[in-house]
């Protein structure tokens, strides 16, 4: 943790993207990024200190230290009051305070590049989601997107925009022509529980298959999807030359944003006969790409 007199660790903020993007990332060095960018993120909102993308750079690089955190071994609780002791110290730091006028600078100079940054990765232990900060008027684009292939059933999970509006899908085809007549994505129930689960009994969590990484049976939600159509060609991934395109609602992107990056969601499709079929995916660091996209271009 920062030494207590001064806002931000100048050398952790040197190292800043190096650490919080590397593989294995400490969990020391992950809580204490968090730190220094939940204090800079809530200062920033409070005493406005810095551009809008600059503010939103910021919140993505604050949710990786928090998915880095997390899978180097730091608890939600631990990282909760982490949060809270930055909130408290942002708070009750003046926004003229000479400290945080050389804090904030330190971030200007950090982020400027990153805030720039139109395509970026965000790794987890399974999946990878890949966010693009692209717009076109002419054509459907995805915005974040995670692939996956799992029994025969080929899916993408993201955020496509058309005509600059914004929506959580999934695109899938079936290896049998299958004709889904609907789709829903269910999850852990935040509401109902005090944190993630993870069974890793007999199994380290870089391994744990994810189907052990939400509950089998309740406490759980779920999102229906509010349309269904064939997918456009502007929409189909690689490798998949028809499929079947599905529209979630927004509350289902905001509780995905909010779960723990370890976990797993479960995407069920429905048919008219037959059983229902579905596809596992990671959560990670959905949060931290979806705040990469808020980024407004500067």
């Amino acid at each position: 943790m920062p030494h207590p007199r001064t806002l931000i660790n100048p050398a952790a903020l040197g190292m800043a993207m190096a650490a919080v993007f590397a593989a294995g990332t400490a969990a020391a060095a992950a809580t204490d990024l968090y730190y220094e960018r939940s204090l800079m993120a809530e200062a920033g909102d409070r005493c406005d200190l810095f551009t809008p993308q600059l503010q939103s750079a910021l919140v993505s690089a604050r949710e990786q230290a928090r998915g880095a955190a997390l899978r180097g071994g730091s608890s939600v609780q631990d990282l909760r009051g982490i949060a809270e002791r930055a909130r408290a110290r942002a708070r009750s730091t003046p926004c003229n305070s000479p400290d945080l006028g050389t804090a904030a600078q330190r971030v200007r100079s950090g982020f400027a590049g990153y805030a720039r940054l139109l395509r970026q990765d965000f790794p987890g232990d399974v999946g990878l989601w890949k966010a693009d900060r692209s717009v076109s008027a002419q054509r459907p684009l995805w915005r974040l997107s995670q692939d996956v292939r799992q029994g025969g059933i080929q899916m993408r999970l993201g955020i496509a925009s058309r005509v600059g509006s914004d929506s959580l899908m999934v695109v899938t085809s079936f290896p049998d022509g299958a004709r889904p007549y609907a789709a829903r994505i269910v999850m852990r129930d935040r509401r109902l529980t005090s944190g993630p689960y993870l069974d890793t009994r007999g199994e380290g969590l870089k391994t744990l298959p994810l189907q052990r990484r939400m509950p089998r049976v309740g406490p759980l939600e779920t999102y229906s999807a509010e349309s269904r159509s064939p997918a456009g060609a502007d929409l189909l991934p690689p490798g998949m030359t028809s499929g079947w395109a599905f529209r979630f609602p927004d509350a289902a992107a905001a509780a995905m944003a909010d779960l723990d990056p370890r976990e797993a969601i479960r995407v069920e499709f429905l048919f008219s006969s037959g059983p229902s079929r579905q596809v596992y995916l990671e959560v990670g660091d959905f949060a931290a790409a979806r705040a990469f996209l808020s980024i407004r271009a500067g």
